[in-house]
């Protein structure tokens, strides 16, 4: 019975860990620059920019002007939360992390409408 209780224990803890790991992964993953492919909300041709230390920053041109807004995200579990001030006015999104590869980064919004990034190069 104690053997059976030990294994149970160490079933619970490996998938703790491993939960815990698929988390550490979307934290790490999404580091670096983006770039627009295809959704609504940005420009063609604009990047988004995710630092170590929790800060983004998105740059779009639009014609012969560019337009940068600094902001905050944090990554927890499958859910990717940023946080921007623009034109005196703060906004706070969740967006869920649908698919994330070291090349692809996917995010559905509250609405069910999907944008993807490619890892800019």
């Amino acid at each position: 019975m104690k053997a059976l209780s030990a294994f149970g224990l160490a079933v619970l803890i490996g998938v703790a860990c491993n939960a815990r790991a698929a988390d550490d992964d979307y934290a790490k993953k999404i580091i670096g620059a983006w770039l627009f492919d295809k959704g609504e909300g940005l420009p063609p041709g604009a990047v988004v920019e995710f630092t170590k230390d929790g800060k983004v920053t998105i740059v779009a041109k639009d014609k012969d002007k560019e337009e940068k807004i600094d902001g905050t995200y944090k990554v927890e579990k499958d859910k990717l939360i940023s946080k921007f001030t623009a034109n005196g006015k703060t906004v706070e999104e969740t967006d869920t992390i649908t698919k994330l590869t070291d090349e692809v980064l996917e995010l559905t919004d509250k609405d069910k409408k999907t944008t993807t990034f490619k890892k800019k190069k």
